[in-house]
């Protein structure tokens, strides 16, 4: 029967159990997206989990969509990356990385030449944007012209291959929370009338030729996709979430992914309305189940073949040792959550792990 503490084979990537370090922005490295020392820190120190997801980084300066994120498309941020995977791996981890375009979640002031973000189609999502200045309200994005589309495929693979150079394990693709990806996959947010648009099989096309372009760099197996069928998060719609992403998994399932990541249910409310068993059933391989586990819930879905492992956001990143502290039943630290996003050392490098706890009582 599967237990949260097990080891787990990723095809042939073993993982040492099957807790996932979820991907959390938490906006430490510099101004040039290059990692910075405190985030070699922060990942070497939760390195026992059995795979780490490193936070979203932009595939080009047009995908940029928050300040102070680690990019995946210049030199410099590879050998920033590099320091990081080297010293993940050195403590016995095993690390992807998340490539992402913002698409409509930036702003003109975060863009080249102050120019609008991009888009499936051309609708202001509600809110703000985070910029060097604070927030201010989003803008109204452009929609992509069809002929403008291979360009951003070509920017993933890029950034895969930048990913490899990095030294990284394998690359998810970021497909969800309402970015690019996502603005495309869900009717909400495409209304397109060309092949990127219409019927589900359409909006689905810029995520398939998206794999297609990162496996000219890495196998299908070293490839994940996260995916959020019904979170409502940055202004997200979809008519019908449950026939949609049944169809997106059945084909992924094809593909031979490593793994989908899927966020069950929506980070904004409590209810959910999308049959998750159903939709695992629809995908043949590894499901990385996440959003709200704790050590029960956890264990109650592998046992029930729910999912194979199970991802972790805010208990990894207030406990360095969340593995150690669940298997041994020592009580967590609490996250603070003033420092989730930019910042120092506070709030990132500096929560306790329990044997030091321990040694100081």
């Amino acid at each position: 029967m599967a237990n949260l503490f097990q080891s787990f084979d990723l095809s042939g990537l073993r993982l040492t159990n099957r807790m996932v370090m979820a991907p959390m922005t938490r906006n430490r490295a510099d101004k040039n997206g290059v990692v910075t020392p405190m985030m070699v820190t922060h990942y070497q120190q939760r390195a026992s989990a059995g795979l780490i997801i490193a936070e979203s980084s932009p595939i080009s300066t047009q995908g940029v969509g928050y300040p102070y994120t680690p990019g995946i498309y210049t030199a410099d941020q590879v050998d920033g990356w590099r320091k990081l995977t080297h010293a993940v791996h050195q403590a016995g981890g095993k690390i992807f990385i998340q490539l992402q375009h913002c698409g409509r979640i930036s702003h003109p002031d975060l863009q080249p030449d102050k120019k609008a973000p991009v888009s499936a189609s051309a609708i202001k999502p509600i809110g703000q944007a985070v910029t060097y200045e604070g927030h201010k309200d989003f803008a109204l994005p452009r929609a992509l012209e069809t002929s403008e589309i291979p360009k951003i495929v070509e920017q993933f693979g890029f950034a895969a291959q930048m990913a490899k150079e990095a030294g990284f394990d394998g690359v998810e693709v970021h497909g969800a929370n309402g970015y690019l990806i996502d603005q495309f996959l869900r009717d909400g947010t495409n209304h397109r009338n060309d092949l990127y648009g219409g019927n589900i099989e359409n909006r689905m096309r810029l995520l398939n030729e998206i794999i297609d372009s990162v496996m000219e760099t890495w196998p299908s197996n070293r490839i994940g996709v996260r995916l959020t069928p019904e979170n409502s998060f940055n202004s997200m719609s979809d008519s019908n979430p449950q026939e949609n992403f049944e169809y997106v998994l059945e084909q992924l399932s094809n593909r031979n992914i490593a793994y989908v990541h899927i966020l069950e249910g929506d980070m904004m409310k409590k209810e959910r309305a999308v049959n998750y068993p159903a939709l695992r059933e629809c995908f043949k391989g590894v499901y990385i189940a996440n959003n709200g586990y704790n050590l029960e819930l956890a264990q109650k879905s592998l046992k029930s073949n729910n999912a194979d492992l199970i991802a972790f956001g805010t208990p990894f990143l207030a406990n360095p040792d969340l593995v150690y502290r669940l298997k041994q039943g020592i009580s967590l630290n609490q996250a603070d959550h003033s420092t989730f996003y930019g910042g120092d050392e506070k709030g990132y490098t500096d929560y306790p792990f329990a044997s030091t706890q321990i040694e100081n009582q």
